[in-house]
């Protein structure tokens, strides 16, 4: 157990590193959804409307943002990591699929953190968002689990792609059922049955749930705990999927 936690703490420290030298990618992953969420400030602020509160629809969607980008980077990173041989030259070395899965997460799960927290930050003081410190943590907590699932859908999709032009097809087959049937633009109860069904095979769907229902007045985690519980367990089953399809050689 302590050699398996060893080698994954090596892949982790090795993808750290890595992470250090790619200033392009660690702007991207910092600074553009900050750029996306200021944007959105400037746009609702031109149509402000007394029918229409901003701050009810910003957080799922910042949420969205970032699952979108914690995704789509992840998992060009990884196939970038495929493409240049290093997953082949980990195998070569002895790493098993959970170790070299395991380090990637732990590194990127670091980013992740720090982007969660930048884009609850940003949007609290843009929209300054009226909820107490306790409610504060909660969506943070529900965005973080989210980042976490991004990164370990990105690294699964990463699998089935040779170079990082494949992985452009994924993206709306993964985003757009996310956005729309997720319930983050129309309640989920509006869907056709099949709609509603296929928006629960998204990670998004279930923060959301949660998200809704610490938006409103008087809301907290109990009222949405199945939603919050399912979230770890949608990453591990995502987490094993990764590891069942990490593949040694192309």
């Amino acid at each position: 157990m302590s050699y398996t936690l060893s080698r994954t703490g090596a892949v982790g420290e090795r993808a750290l590193r890595q992470l250090r030298h790619d200033r392009r990618f660690l702007g991207l992953s910092l600074v553009a959804p900050l750029l996306i969420i200021y944007l959105l400030y400037v746009f609702f602020e031109s149509t402000s409307s007394p029918f229409f509160r901003p701050t009810e629809f910003i957080v799922p969607v910042g949420a969205f943002i970032v699952h979108f980008i914690t995704f789509l980077l992840c998992a060009i990173v990884l196939v970038r990591e495929r493409t240049a041989r290093t997953l082949e030259r980990m195998f070569v070395n002895g790493y098993r699929q959970r170790e070299i899965i395991g380090g990637y997460l732990l590194a990127y799960t670091g980013l992740a953190t720090l982007q969660s927290l930048a884009v609850l930050t940003e949007m609290h003081l843009l929209f300054a968002l009226d909820y107490s410190l306790d409610r504060l943590l909660s969506i943070y907590l529900v965005m973080w689990l989210l980042a976490v699932i991004s990164l370990a859908l990105g690294i699964l999709i990463s699998n089935f792609a040779r170079n990082e032009g494949q992985i452009f097809p994924f993206i709306p087959l993964v985003i757009l059922p996310s956005i729309f049937l997720s319930g983050v633009i129309v309640s989920v109860e509006k869907l056709p049955e099949w709609a509603q069904w296929l928006g629960r095979l998204t990670p998004l769907y279930y923060a959301n749930e949660v998200i809704q229902a610490l938006i409103e007045p008087g809301g907290s985690l109990d009222d949405a705990w199945i939603s919050l519980a399912l979230l770890p367990i949608y990453g591990v089953a995502i987490l094993l999927l990764a590891m069942l399809t990490l593949r040694e050689r192309e």
